[in-house]
């Protein structure tokens, strides 16, 4: 478990602390997201998986921040607090999970730490094509308000209450326009494949992502590689929860080194 003086270091945020925690999952949120969006799922995770989120700038707690426009400088941002999770001597599994855009910085993120030798021990990606099939080249971040909103709407991940109230929708404007940039602009980084399991998630009604754009990310690592899909739409963690959050903490614990003791009561 993370200890309490680092609980809200920088970009990382711990949403329900475990005291007997062998694993801690990291999750990536999505495009205008922020990292409440995980709280649930950090009330549902079993006694073992602490589940952690990164808070972008330009949001949450952080809204007074500059929201980062390049993934680059995102990372700049999210990996001193990431390493420091990966490296405090904690005996403490770290396993990373992305959405959409969380996708792609979570895996970034990952590629990162692997160069500075501090590697998560596998990596879940969700609703977003390999990095290689990224589609790209979107103008929606210098579209219209309207034109952004309209898209929001056709994905379907944001609150009806947050659609309907256009004060607060402009205010979060800001950060979503910078979040499409950062996204419709992105392209890999230059570094090497990762040596870690990758785990695909997408849902079979989704537009963002083909049969073929999920089974690509076995590419990007020298490990093992699974892909499953579920039905539902982009937002299909949402949707079917239920399957999908255990089908997560499975990833989560198989990532355990071997010599893990389990305890006799563990669920």
């Amino acid at each position: 478990m993370i200890s309490a003086d680092r609980r809200q270091t920088s970009a990382l945020r711990v949403l329900s602390p475990r005291t007997h925690a062998r694993a801690r999952l990291i999750c990536f949120p999505h495009a205008g997201g922020a990292a409440g969006a995980y709280r649930g799922w950090s009330l549902d995770a079993p006694w073992d998986i602490e589940v952690c989120a990164v808070q972008y700038p330009g949001r949450g707690d952080r809204f007074d921040e500059p929201a980062a426009t390049d993934i680059g400088s995102l990372l700049d941002d999210l990996v001193p607090a990431l390493t420091s999770a990966c490296t405090g001597g904690e005996s403490v599994t770290t396993v990373l999970f992305g959405h959409s855009m969380g996708a792609a910085v979570a895996y970034e993120a990952a590629r990162r730490l692997a160069v500075t030798g501090s590697p998560p021990a596998a990596l879940v990606v969700s609703g977003q094509p390999a990095p290689e099939r990224t589609r790209g080249g979107g103008t929606l971040h210098r579209a219209t308000d309207r034109e952004l909103l309209a898209d929001l709407n056709r994905l379907g991940g944001t609150a009806r209450d947050v659609m309907d109230n256009s004060a607060l929708l402009g205010a979060l404007l800001p950060a979503i326009r910078a979040d499409y940039r950062l996204i419709e602009t992105y392209r890999p980084l230059p570094s090497g494949p990762l040596d870690i399991p990758v785990t695909v998630l997408y849902a079979d009604d989704d537009p963002e992502i083909t049969a073929d754009e999920a089974a690509a990310w076995s590419g990007v690592t020298t490990g093992a590689c699974a892909v499953e899909v579920f039905t539902g739409g982009h937002f299909y963690l949402e949707t079917r929860r239920a399957i999908v959050l255990p089908r997560v903490f499975r990833t989560v614990r198989a990532a355990l080194p071997p010599t893990a003791t389990a305890w006799p009561s563990t669920p």
